[in-house]
């Protein structure tokens, strides 16, 4: 099993999950986070006086799947999210020792 942390642009949220939907994908927790990578933040002009967004807002995808959906969901989170521009994101594939299903005690493939 796998778990995929994609960190996207909040307005591809939408599109990212309804192309995940469609492939089967059957849970996705997603979080509201903020972070900065190359492109380090901005500056913005409010009421006259200039200052640095250092934190950009983002959103935080997390994906647990099986071994075998692993290309497929990458590709389809990299099609949907990419806009081409700076800041698109980042995805995170590591291993996941176990999953447990709290109300059933499932545990594995099972529990997912």
């Amino acid at each position: 099993m796998k778990k995929i942390d994609a960190i996207v642009k909040p307005f591809k949220l939408d599109e990212v999950k309804d192309k995940l939907n469609k492939i089967g994908v059957q849970g996705i927790t997603v979080t509201e986070v903020k972070g900065f990578g190359r492109q380090k933040g901005h500056t913005e002009l409010y009421r006259g006086a200039e200052y640095v967004v250092d934190f950009l807002p983002k959103i935080k995808m997390e994906i647990v799947i099986t071994d075998t959906q692993v290309e497929e969901v990458v590709n389809t989170i990299m099609e949907s999210a990419q806009t081409g521009r700076i800041g698109d994101g980042k995805i995170f594939v590591t291993e996941l020792v176990d999953v447990i299903r709290i109300r059933t005690g499932e545990r594995g493939k099972e529990a997912i």
